[in-house]
């Protein structure tokens, strides 16, 4: 495990401190913009905005780094998303945190593209797996961690969007500084979203309707804090919980995709997250029930990310596989880009609980449409699966697309392992844990 993980340490702990600080801007927005007041329409439009970003430089960034290299394309990001940071305090109009945060979108997203290019460079067919696993832990534990760091400053000054750019402006120490070669960035073109609705219905809506659900949940969630009148540090606990569920549910709900009929865990997965909204909006503000009802809702969302993408894969070819994992991603933010929008809409005229009300709304649709799914077309064999990686909603398609060949490789592997074994023997069985 040390030799896995001692040529990408570097990258590794670099991740942590981006995340950290991505992650202590994102919850900024909502608690600087209840002191601010900006109403909830503005702030809908101020998240938008970084997945809009997003979205953009998912496309870009791959054509950047061709024509002036990775490395160039890595720290001019990393040195506007910086200053994009530091810019909040100084513009405080809704107009100008838009055009901020559409900076700091790009830059999050080719910042991906560039590292997670680094990562799947430095891993072998034996070590992808660990390594991208360690990655989504990372970036996960820096988004938990940020939301500590909230605690220490005041979002009334400029402190904390200070601490916020320090920490994105260290995070590349490490990474340019590694010893880390450095790779050809090729992400293949999208495919199409007729052909991928064709090819896989519920992944193509289900991920639409997710990307709604996780920008909601990660934009919206401090606004909500805020206009319910939540402590600083009660916001930020609020967030962390959304995204420590998600660290609790992956490996469970990850492990039950490679043993059932993903459609039923899918249906499974969404009413469980429309129940945790249906408590979050009927106790009323409880802070315990809202603790819980965060938990379980972010939770929820994270490991149907990855679920919808292994669904998808099931339904295509192999060499589909790549052009897919474009589309998904792209389709996840087309989601992202109208959820906070309708959230907001929603708060302004109904109140601030409508934040749980558009969740459990969106959540349940997610689950209607997979029952109706499965009505349709006959379920995949489980052993006829492509495995499931536990990937996260802000991988860029470089992430993406490296676990779906890693997981279709490794499908491959077992089924020929099993092919090989006589039947019912044990060796059938590890093969699929392994």
């Amino acid at each position: 495990m040390i030799k896995v993980f001692s040529g990408v340490w570097p990258l590794l702990l670099g991740i942590v401190l981006i995340m950290l600080g991505n992650g202590m801007h994102f919850t900024l927005i909502g608690l600087r913009g209840g002191i601010e007041g900006f109403s909830a329409t503005e702030l809908a439009i101020v998240t938008s905005g970084y997945f809009l970003g997003f979205l953009s430089g998912a496309r870009i960034t791959p054509l950047m780094i061709r024509r002036v290299g990775l490395v160039r394309v890595f720290a001019a990001l990393g040195s506007f998303m910086s200053a994009g940071l530091i810019a909040f305090p100084l513009l405080t109009e809704p107009w100008a945190w838009t055009i901020l945060r559409l900076l700091i979108g790009f830059c999050m997203s080719g910042i991906y593209v560039a590292a997670e290019s680094w990562l799947n460079n430095a891993a072998t067919n034996d070590t992808r797996g660990k390594i991208l696993s360690a990655y989504m832990i990372a970036q996960t534990l820096g988004i938990i961690g940020a939301q500590g760091l909230l605690t220490l400053g005041d979002a009334a000054t400029s402190v904390l969007f200070i601490g916020a750019s320090i920490l994105v402006s260290i995070s590349f120490g490490p990474i340019l500084l590694s010893a880390t070669p450095v790779p050809a960035t090729e992400v293949a073109r999208a495919m199409s979203l007729r052909k991928l609705f064709a090819g896989s219905p519920l992944g193509t809506v289900g991920i639409f309707l997710l990307g709604s659900v996780y920008a909601t949940q990660s934009g919206m969630g401090a606004v909500f804090g805020s206009q319910i009148g939540l402590t600083a540090s009660q916001i930020a606990l609020f967030v962390a919980m959304l995204f420590a569920g998600a660290l609790v549910f992956q490996y469970p709900i990850g492990w039950l995709s490679d043993w059932m009929d993903r459609r039923k865990l899918i249906f499974a997965a969404a009413v469980l997250g429309a129940i945790s909204c249906a408590l979050g909006w009927f106790t009323g503000g409880g802070l315990w029930f809202l603790m819980v009802s965060a938990f379980f809702a972010g939770g929820m969302t994270t490991p149907l990310y990855a679920l919808f993408l292994a669904y998808t894969n099931d339904a295509l070819a192999t060499e589909d596989m790549p052009a897919a994992s474009g589309g998904l991603v792209f389709t996840f933010g087309l989601g992202a880009i109208v959820g906070p929008l309708i959230t907001g809409w929603a708060m302004q005229g109904l109140g601030p609980f409508a934040f749980w009300l558009v969740l459990g709304a969106t959540f349940a649709a997610i689950a209607l449409y997979a029952a109706y799914r499965m009505t349709q077309r006959a379920s995949t064999p489980a052993e006829e699966t492509e495995r499931y990686l536990g990937v996260l909603p802000t991988s860029s398609p470089v992430a993406v697309e490296a676990a779906a060949n890693w997981s279709a490789e490794l499908a491959e592997s077992d089924r020929e392992s099993a092919a090989q074994s006589p039947a019912g023997e044990p060796g059938d069985d590890q093969a699929r844990e392994g």
